[in-house]
């Protein structure tokens, strides 16, 4: 088919979610296709950005400045903080514009199968702002798989000491479903509707 170079580069993306074999194929052609325009700048961005991004201290996202650019905008609303699964959950829910307060990325969900336990996700930022008494209201805002449901219920009982209003995402959401694949409008609407935990 071709050279070690291309098999490497096809297998390389093959390893990304949502690529298999045949779209690593197209992709990796497309770049040989037009190096200079397309396959260089893609090289050049991606050796940037693996120098240069890391993840927030704050809250966990990715971002090339610790505390990220969110942790650092002093225009949002230090009361509300809004816990999710991962980064790509955080990036859906900003991409809609409808949340103005701050995030806080787990990192994952409890799940005794595969070893992830309490002490696996990334809460400790979170209890130090906790600590300084400026959260009034946290929405938990995982996805509705039951993992997602598990870890909800787990930071309910863990948040509840905190005397702090603790509210979920609301409709929308389907069972199973992920933050990261949903439109920006479900998206809004469960915001917009969340209720009590």
């Amino acid at each position: 088919m071709g050279g070690p170079e291309i098999e490497r580069l096809i297998s390389l993306f093959g390893k990304l979610p949502g690529f298999g074999p045949r779209s690593a194929r197209r992709v990796v052609l497309s770049l040989l296709k037009q190096p200079h325009s397309r396959m260089i700048p893609l090289a050049n961005a991606l050796e940037q950005a693996a120098k240069m991004v890391r993840i927030c201290s704050s809250c966990g996202n990715l971002d090339s400045s610790d505390p990220c650019q969110i942790c650092n905008d002093l225009n949002r609303n230090r009361e509300l903080i809004c816990i999710v699964e991962t980064v790509g959950d955080l990036w859906a829910l900003e991409k809609t514009g409808a949340f103005r307060g701050y995030y806080q990325v787990l990192g994952g969900t409890l799940s005794p199968l595969a070893g992830v336990g309490p002490e696996d996700l990334n809460l400790a930022p979170l209890l130090k702002r906790l600590k300084r008494n400026e959260v009034k209201e946290i929405i938990l805002a995982l996805g509705a798989t039951v993992e997602g449901v598990t870890t909800m219920h787990w930071l309910y009982d863990q948040l509840l000491p905190w005397h702090v209003k603790i509210t979920r995402v609301g409709q929308g959401i389907p069972m199973g479903g992920s933050l990261e694949i949903l439109d920006e409008g479900t998206l809004t609407a469960a915001l917009t509707a969340r209720r009590p935990a």
